[in-house]
């Protein structure tokens, strides 16, 4: 038997530190950290080069869903832009040689298939990575091959298949990031070296929007670059595009990059004046116009134009200063002075801290109460009325307040407020003539009628209610009645469509009055509705406006001609002599052709005039231009 050595077992505390997590790739947006390493042996930019057909195929999927990533940038993998040349420059090849030519009709060799839907990708890849990123726009603008590329492209591919004409999209899309500092070589260089015919004949033959879109947007980029202004021509394909689909209005898209491109045509002054000429002038003058119309945002503004509206609270007032009543009256009268004056003011006034009246007030509202008994009682002067007030209200301080004007005022007393909510509960049996004070509830005031009732010596009495005019009625029935004349204990409901407030004929109408049926019409209320923007135009509508100016400071060129130079004028700047009436367009130094546009241009405005006087802008200087041309139109 073999020898076994024993099995020994040993037990062993093992202490370690847990281990450190390590970072997770990030997988957002397939931005897999392994496979985009800014190394020239990038996993992507290996298999576009191995020539594998899987390979590339996984590197393109990949990179079509980077390209719409903005952390994606191409120079953090080396040699991937020229990599990504390769496929576009083979499809522009084929389609030179026209090896496409029947792929509609037979089908195509895998190899080539597959080469061509990378070339589209590899475009696409470039075109999307551009516009989510500008470093990646920049690159691509700088790179040698880019040029060279989108002039055999736009020169050797036509839009004969679905295929073609997306790839000339991602081309024009792509030559929009470099068009506004594109300088378009001379008219004496090769045509293969400008991309502007082709652009032009692609206008000009085909149907696709998405082109027209895409070729329109290219061009006015051109031009808006005043070196290639000069290669503007009046019978322009594109000028003919953006004015045929200029009426499509409700195509935003589309007429947004019309009116562009013809924004940036009429900015050429040569071609201004020519378009004067054009026998659509009026009808595209008319379509700018409708635009703006169309893009407008109002709301309608009420205005009133009358005179004052006087108005009142519906509720009326029920805190109001105290006045004396006669029993308190009678009181005062017989008292001497100035303990009369001190009873007076205990009546009229109270303290209060923060109230103030002025002395006059004091000395008119004693002096309105005790003048007609100045015969019989002695009266007090003004400035003892003030001394008193001291007497009285001993925290009350009579004080100037610097002006000017001064003012002098007692500061720390006001009038006293007597409630008049109840007044509604008061007693007007007997013609009104009870002297009871007001009640706080229906229920109090009719406990008191019914004392007037019991009293009456005989059974059948007339109704001495203020208003009255009933026949005589039992007793019984006489409790009953009065229940007619008592107000109710909640006031009516007010209905909604009830204002708060009651419109008087003037401001001087006293309000409230004991039958409200006898008051004057208020005056009759003169409003007028006008309608304002709300918003600010947008800018296709800006566009437009900036195009309708360019050709009305054409058609109305005024008369600030140069200085002439002649034996009377020696061409110094100044005043201009006008010392004749002539016709501007006769004698400006205008051709007979410039002079037919600006008199179509004139007509074209006063023809226009109506659906500008429709145009509102809530800027003051662009309205001022609305303003000036219809003035200039009139």
């Amino acid at each position: 038997m073999a020898y076994r050595p024993p099995l020994i077992t040993t037990t062993h505390t093992i202490t370690s530190n847990p281990p450190v997590p390590r970072p997770a790739p990030n997988t957002t947006d397939d931005y897999e950290r392994w496979y985009t390493e800014a190394s020239p042996n990038n996993r992507m930019l290996l298999s576009l080069r191995s020539g594998i057909p899987s390979e590339i195929a996984w590197a393109f999927d990949r990179l079509c869903r980077l390209c719409n990533n903005e952390q994606f940038l191409f120079r953090s993998i080396p040699g991937l832009t020229n990599t990504l040349f390769e496929w576009p420059e083979w499809y522009i090849s084929q389609n030179a040689a026209g090896s496409f030519k029947f792929a509609s009709l037979f089908a195509m060799a895998p190899l080539e298939e597959r080469k061509r839907r990378h070339g589209l990708e590899a475009l696409c890849i470039m075109r999307n990575a551009a516009a989510v990123n500008d470093a990646n726009a920049e690159e691509l603008i700088h790179h040698n091959k880019v040029i060279p590329l989108i002039l055999s492209a736009l020169h050797n591919v036509q839009p004969n298949s679905d295929e073609n004409v997306e790839f000339l999209l991602y081309v024009i899309d792509l030559f929009q990031y470099m068009a506004p500092t594109y300088a378009l070589p001379p008219t004496s260089a090769p045509q293969k070296s400008s991309p502007l015919p082709p652009l032009l004949e692609l206008i000009r033959r085909t149907s696709n929007r998405s082109l027209i879109v895409s070729s329109l947007t290219c061009l006015h980029l051109l031009f808006s670059n005043p070196i290639n202004s000069s290669r503007l021509s009046a019978n322009s394909p594109a000028l003919s595009a953006a004015l045929l689909y200029l009426p499509l209005l409700s195509d935003r898209a589309l007429v947004d990059v019309c009116i562009n491109y013809l924004y940036a045509h009429l900015s050429h002054p040569p071609m201004a004046k020519a378009f004067l000429l054009r026998s659509d002038m009026p009808s595209t003058l008319k379509l700018l116009v409708t635009q703006m119309l169309s893009e407008q945002i109002e709301e309608t503004v009420t205005i009133d134009i009358g005179g004052p509206i006087h108005t009142a609270p519906a509720q009326a007032i029920l805190i109001k200063d105290h006045d004396l009543t006669k029993e308190e009256l009678d009181g005062l009268i017989a008292l001497p002075e100035p303990q009369r004056c001190y009873e007076w003011m205990k009546l009229m006034f109270v303290a209060k801290p923060e109230g103030e009246l002025t002395q006059v007030d004091f000395w008119n509202l004693y002096k309105d109460v005790f003048v007609p008994y100045q015969d019989q009682y002695h009266l007090l002067v003004a400035s003892d009325v003030i001394k008193n007030v001291n007497v009285v209200f001993p925290q009350a301080q009579a004080m100037v307040l610097p002006g000017p004007p001064q003012k002098f005022v007692v500061r720390g007393v006001d009038r006293r407020k007597d409630d008049h909510s109840n007044e509604r509960f008061r007693c007007q049996w007997n013609r009104s003539e009870c002297s009871s004070s007001p009640f706080g509830s229906a229920s109090e005031l009719y406990e008191h009628v019914l004392e007037h009732i019991s009293s009456l010596e005989e059974d059948g009495q007339s109704c001495l209610w203020a208003t009255c005019s009933r026949e005589p009625l039992p007793r019984f029935n006489l409790r009953a009645h009065v229940l007619t004349h008592l107000p109710s204990a909640q006031p009516p409901a007010k209905h909604p469509t009830q204002s708060d407030t009651i419109t008087l004929p003037s401001a001087q109408h006293p309000h409230p009055v004991p039958n409200p049926t006898t008051r004057p019409l208020p005056p009759h209320k003169t409003t007028l509705s006008v309608k304002k923007p709300v918003v600010d135009p947008p800018s296709s509508s800006l566009t437009a406006l900036l195009c309708i100016r360019i050709l009305f400071r054409t058609a109305f060129t005024s008369v600030e001609a140069a200085p002439r130079v002649d034996a009377d004028h020696f061409g110094f700047p100044g005043v201009i002599e006008e010392d004749e009436e002539m016709d501007v367009l006769e004698d400006n130094g205008l051709s007979d052709s410039e002079q037919e546009g600006q008199r179509r241009g004139r007509r074209a405005f006063r023809g226009v005039r109506k659906l500008l006087e429709g145009v509102q802008i809530r800027d003051e200087t662009l309205m001022g231009w609305i303003t000036e041309m219809i003035q200039a139109a009139s």
